[in-house]
């Protein structure tokens, strides 16, 4: 799923974006994305928890907020990506 181009269907609206999937882990039987809105060096990036459950046929991601978590997230995307620097 590496360097795929993926289109999210964001809120109540329905309104599309497009994000570059830059890596996917999985911690603790949860699916991570880490995301970019461009493929350029200085992208703003998010992390995305797949939040879906398995009777759903569409997978739903939401942008990990607790901090915790995010840090947890963020240390093992920053070992995966070794020449990359993440900022928060």
């Amino acid at each position: 799923m590496k360097n795929e181009k993926l289109t999210f269907t964001c809120g109540e609206g329905g309104e599309a974006e497009e994000f570059f999937v830059v890596e996917q882990t999985r911690l603790n039987g949860v699916t991570y994305l880490l995301v970019a809105d461009s493929e350029e060096d200085d992208a703003e990036c998010l992390i995305l928890k797949d939040t879906s459950t398995p009777e759903e046929k569409d997978s739903v991601y939401e942008m990990v907020e607790e901090e915790v978590e995010l840090n947890a997230v963020l240390k093992v995307f920053e070992e995966l990506l070794e020449d990359v620097e993440i900022e928060v």
